[in-house]
């Protein structure tokens, strides 16, 4: 039985296989694998040499690529979540 005091938020992060976020102003997407499940499918969608980059989510793509990744994603059952409201630039410190 599910606790009605749970955050459903904090529930959806357990469950998410992929995250993919905005990095930049050119809406530029990084993807962030959640789960195992997550970097397994990851790994079939990219070159042996990207690995090591997916594991420590370096690995960035368009905004297009993102969308097909996403769709192809969800087709697999994974569990995706797109955030695009606001971008890694924006939440670091700003230095002139």
């Amino acid at each position: 039985m599910l606790n009605k005091g749970l955050n459903n938020n904090k529930l959806d992060l357990i469950s998410m296989d992929i995250c993919i976020r905005n990095i930049d102003n050119q809406c530029n997407k990084s993807i962030i694998p959640t789960s195992v499940h997550g970097m397994l499918w990851l790994q079939t969608h990219f070159e042996d040499e990207q690995w090591e980059a997916l594991a420590e989510s370096r690995v960035t793509i368009s905004p297009l690529d993102a969308k097909l990744l996403c769709k192809d994603a969800d087709l697999a059952g994974l569990q995706v979540e797109y955030l695009t409201e606001i971008s890694i630039l924006d939440v670091l410190p700003k230095t002139n």
